[in-house]
């Protein structure tokens, strides 16, 4: 195949550019609101303004595909802790039993963090630890789809197979982008994979 020439490149990129606009925002909600979820809550206010040429610990690239960091936009969140459920993510990520490092004074963002789903994920010893937030489940899958949340990202404690799963659905069932950090199989399932590949949903 020949290399595309100058004025397919540029016709490419017009094109990109028409795709994306420059209000494009990659908009994720957090399922747990935990340290990890704290580090990069902190880290994408606190990266929002680098150089694409910036070296930034932790990230490959500061800018990928045309999106940069200030590029994402948090949705909302969810959790089971009573310390957490009804707070603003700006807020509940400092709240008891977190104990990450603050690196950044992250600012009112207006996103509440939601009632989830128990299931497994009060271990045996966090639940000796933390009190469970009161009333049900809020609606997952209605939130997802009413703030338009294009990728959902677990950190759920180590361990919470079963509440994975059942977010897994919601996840599917909103139509939205999933990103697992718990080591809980679910890309590498054929059985998962292949329920987000007919739908047309990146799943990692």
């Amino acid at each position: 195949m020949a290399d595309p020439s100058a004025d397919e490149v540029q016709s490419y990129q017009k094109t990109e550019e028409a795709l994306m606009p420059d209000e494009r925002k990659v908009k994720v909600a957090v399922i747990g609101v935990g340290n990890c979820a704290s580090s990069l809550v902190q880290g994408v206010h606190f990266y929002r303004n680098a150089k694409p040429s910036d070296r930034v610990p932790g990230l490959m690239h500061v800018e990928l595909g045309g999106y940069h960091i200030r590029d994402i936009e948090f949705t909302a969140a969810f959790d089971v802790v009573s310390t957490k459920v009804g707070m603003d993510l700006s807020e509940a990520i400092s709240a008891f039993p977190n104990n990450t490092i603050k690196f950044c004074d992250v600012p009112r963002m207006d996103v509440p963090v939601y009632r989830g789903m128990t299931h497994d994920g009060l271990g045996k010893y966090l639940s000796q630890v933390v009190e469970k937030a009161a009333g049900p489940t809020d609606d997952i899958v209605g939130i997802l789809k009413s703030t338009q949340t294009d990728v959902v990202v677990s950190f759920l404690p180590v361990g919470s197979e079963m509440a994975t799963k059942w977010y897994v659905e919601q996840v599917l069932e909103a139509g939205c982008a999933f990103v697992n950090c718990i080591p809980v199989f679910i890309a590498s399932s054929e059985f998962w994979a292949s329920r987000f590949i007919e739908r047309g949903l990146p799943i990692i």
